[in-house]
């Protein structure tokens, strides 16, 4: 299937992904001076303008008229095997459903656009390599590619048993020395080898001091991602391909999007001998599943049948990318996948839209709407998936009722009549819900 958002490869890319198609074992000692002044510009004028400036304090705009002044230094010090990464600054985001906070690394504006130039560089070979079953961080795939891939496997295979997995501290705990071996076995330029260990040593500024990196890439820059994705290729996806598939009894299917996968298994055997060497293989490359995260799931279109034989009224439900995926039934009676957006993710929407109406309450109301209908766009973007159309008219009508309340807080009388509010809404409409992917649109993302 045509990737439809997939971005058009230069002739340059184009060559050096026909090499590296034709030649899997090749390795590429001539890729730096694919890093140019107008590539890294392209990718410094895509960079969000309101996007956080690193420890320099340099913001995008500031780096766009700075260009002339840094970019020959820098491409000279990457020529010469001398470039410095900068420090990166830490700062920490909410986990979706949970009290803690993820840490994310925030470089700096002339780097990122670095880092996304020399992403774009080694993603012309890494794509000819990377498998069907890797979705994250590549071009012209998402998430939602991963869902639907997902779904048409258990929908469409004999899949009786689904094994859900989670890496802890993944970007954390990457492996210096094994990262560099695995991008080593394809490029063989030391400018871009000797790059690439400067920016997994960066140092890390918190709390006002600057610690070592010694293992792991911070998240928050385009290279982390591509080094992610790279690590698990060779760590997972290419040894369940080639080692562990050939040698189950039943079908078997990796989905995996980054550090999020799932494993789906025909028989239940199966599935019990790759949970045992899944944590074996993962530990020889510096990598912890989570016990309470990792589970073995009967899921299926046999899994109703045997629901009630071990004391269940329906088959457990499995998570994957924010969603909530279940057993069910379309018109037909046939077996179907349905999907909806997981709890914590909906709560964690729900607390968002709520802070946000409570701190722009006394704004102008054309102004509250717009910020509020860029939200819910960016909502229903996401998980609008067909069969989730209720979690997005709950979110709408929460949003309704909260701004409500809201507007009644600026009334001396503190309310105000319905028929007041029905007037304003038709004056400043806020978003309506909307699939942006219709389950069968959603059907034609899968990649098999």
């Amino acid at each position: 299937m045509q990737r439809e958002d997939a971005p058009v490869m230069t002739t340059e890319f184009e060559r050096i992904a026909a090499k590296a198609r034709s030649e899997p074992k090749l390795r590429f000692t001539t890729l730096a001076h694919h890093v140019t002044r107008e590539r890294v510009w392209g990718n410094l004028c895509r960079i969000p303008l309101k996007s956080a400036p690193g420890v320099d304090g340099q913001t995008v705009a500031e780096a766009k008229e700075t260009f002339e002044d840094w970019i020959e230094p820098m491409l000279g010090s990457v020529h010469c095997k001398g470039y410095r990464a900068p420090t990166i600054r830490r700062v920490y985001i909410p986990k979706p459903g949970k009290r803690d906070k993820r840490p994310l690394g925030v470089p700096c504006v002339s780097d990122r656009a670095l880092q996304r130039s020399t992403a774009q560089v080694l993603a012309a070979i890494y794509e000819q390599d990377f498998l069907p079953c890797s979705f994250g961080g590549r071009p012209g795939l998402g998430a939602h590619h991963a869902l639907a891939t997902l779904n048409e496997v258990i929908a469409g295979g004999k899949v009786g048993w689904v094994l859900e997995a989670d890496v802890k501290n993944f970007f954390g705990s990457l492996d210096h020395a094994w990262l560099l071996r695995f991008v080593e076995l394809r490029v063989g330029d030391p400018r871009l080898i000797s790059l690439i260990r400067r920016w997994l040593k960066a140092g890390i500024l918190e709390d006002g001091e600057i610690h070592p990196n010694e293992e792991g890439t911070p998240q928050g820059g385009s290279i982390s991602v591509f080094l992610s994705n790279l690590y698990l290729h060779y760590v997972l996806d290419l040894w369940f391909e080639r080692v562990v598939r050939p040698h189950l009894r039943g079908e078997a299917y990796l989905v995996r999007y980054i550090d999020d996968f799932v494993l789906c298994f025909q028989y239940r055997s199966d599935a019990l001998r790759v949970q045992d060497v899944l944590g074996k293989r993962l530990e020889k490359f510096g990598l912890t599943l989570e016990p309470s995260k990792t589970k073995l799931v009967e899921f299926g279109r046999f899994a109703q049948r045997h629901a009630g034989k071990r004391g269940r009224k329906r088959p457990e439900t499995i998570y994957f990318l924010g969603f909530t995926l279940y057993c069910t039934r379309n018109q037909k009676g046939g077996f179907k996948v349905g999907l909806r957006t997981e709890k914590s993710r909906l709560r964690r929407s729900l607390a968002q839209l709520r802070d946000l109406m409570r701190r722009q309450r006394h704004l102008p109301l054309g102004e509250q709407v717009a910020n509020l209908n860029q939200v819910l766009r960016g909502h229903y973007a996401y998980y609008g998936i067909g069969g989730n159309f209720r979690a997005l008219l709950r979110v709408h009508r929460f949003v309704e009722r909260y701004w409500y309340k809201m507007l009644c807080s600026r009334s001396r009388k503190g309310h105000f009549r319905w028929e007041v509010f029905h007037r304003i809404k038709a004056r400043f409409p806020l978003q309506r819900p909307r699939l942006t992917l219709p389950y069968r649109r959603f059907q034609a993302f899968a990649v098999l």
